[in-house]
């Protein structure tokens, strides 16, 4: 079993599992429209759903085996602003997947860049991956800025590849390697002489 010495902390975050009280927090983003347009399936939550969701997320807490999500709460004061998932695809590639999902209301100030950052540095860290991808549909053009600042590159664009509300759907694929993940943070502490996390 993995998962990061809770909480982790970056500058203006705290970072750790969901729980139950998590639930206004959650359902705030996840009952608006401009949230949920681009996930899968996915309609704006009523709160049992939420509820439901939040219950599920709560038991996200550590990579056990293939498969698993570790889920994260991105805290900022006392209110979740949103959350950060590292799925495991494969223990042989020692690969994992990043997702994201951040309240509109707290978005521009980098604190999706700041969480994620935070996730990356404990899986290629102390998790010990090689490689993360993030996906997005080819419209979700925030999600693929983030991927870009997280210093991913952008490996394809998979053309009308799934199905997305009743409509075939191009996909962005973004990776970044461990080793091009460590020179870009080693560059960020050389040209600002201490480390990003603080």
């Amino acid at each position: 079993m993995a998962h990061p010495s809770y909480p982790l902390r970056t500058a203006r975050l705290l970072l750790r599992p969901v729980t139950l009280d998590d639930l206004d927090d959650v359902h705030a983003w996840q009952r608006r429209p401009d949230v949920v347009r681009w996930m899968l399936g996915a309609e704006p939550r009523t709160r049992e759903q939420s509820r439901a969701s939040v219950a599920a997320m709560a038991g996200e807490d550590a990579l056990r085996a293939e498969g698993d999500c570790l889920t994260l709460a991105a805290v900022a004061g006392t209110r979740v602003v949103g959350a950060v998932e590292l799925v495991w695809r494969s223990r042989t590639d020692r690969t994992a997947e990043l997702g994201y999902v951040f309240h509109p209301d707290h978005a521009g100030r980098g604190l999706a860049t700041e969480a994620t950052t935070a996730v990356l540095d404990w899986g290629f860290g102390e998790f010990g991956l090689h490689r993360v991808i993030a996906r997005c549909h080819a419209g979700n053009e925030a999600s693929a800025r983030l991927a870009v600042r997280l210093g991913m590159r952008r490996e394809a664009r998979h053309v009308r590849s799934y199905r997305f509300r009743g409509e075939w759907a191009d996909q962005l694929v973004f990776a970044v390697l461990a080793e091009e993940w460590r020179s870009r943070r080693d560059a960020l502490v050389d040209s600002s002489g201490a480390s990003p996390r603080r």
